[in-house]
C-alpha cells in the first residue's frame, strides 16, 4: 500500500490539473465587431480524497481515489473604450425566503407606479 496509494493520488491530482487551468477561472476573451471585449470569470472548487488497505493474508491491496471539480460562473468583465465594467451573474434563489427577497424591488416598483397613477387621476 505504501507505494500504490500515493501513485493513485498523484494520478488523480494530475487529471484534475488537466481539467482545470487558468482558462477555467478567467475565460477566453470574446471580442465583438463593435470593439467590446467580454471576459468570463468563474469560481473553481476542487476536492479529492482516497484510502486503501493492504490485506495481509494474500498480499493484496484494495483502495480507491476520487476527485471532483465544480466551476461556477460569477461575472463577466466588459471592456469597451478602455473602460471595464463588471456584470455579475445572479445565483438562482434556493429557498422561498430568497425568492421573496428577489421579488421585493419589483413589487415595490409596481406599488409605487400604481400609487403614482392614482395620484394623477
Amino acid at each position: 500500500m505504501s507505494e500504490k496509494l500515493p501513485n493513485m493520488l498523484e494520478n488523480t491530482i494530475q487529471k484534475i490539473r488537466e481539467m482545470v487551468d487558468v482558462n477555467s477561472v478567467i475565460g477566453t476573451p470574446i471580442s465583438t465587431p463593435d470593439g467590446v471585449t467580454i471576459i468570463p470569470v468563474s469560481r473553481v472548487s476542487v476536492g479529492f480524497g482516497g484510502g486503501g488497505s493492504d490485506f495481509a493474508n494474500n498480499n493484496a491491496f484494495g483502495g480507491g481515489v476520487g476527485g471532483g471539480v465544480h466551476v461556477t460562473p460569477i461575472c463577466f468583465l466588459i471592456v469597451k473604450d478602455g473602460n471595464v465594467r463588471m456584470l455579475p451573474v445572479a445565483t438562482p434563489a434556493n429557498t422561498t425566503a430568497d425568492r421573496i427577497v428577489e421579488m421585493v424591488p419589483d413589487t415595490l416598483d409596481k406599488i409605487t407606479s400604481y400609487l403614482d397613477s392614482n395620484k394623477k387621476s
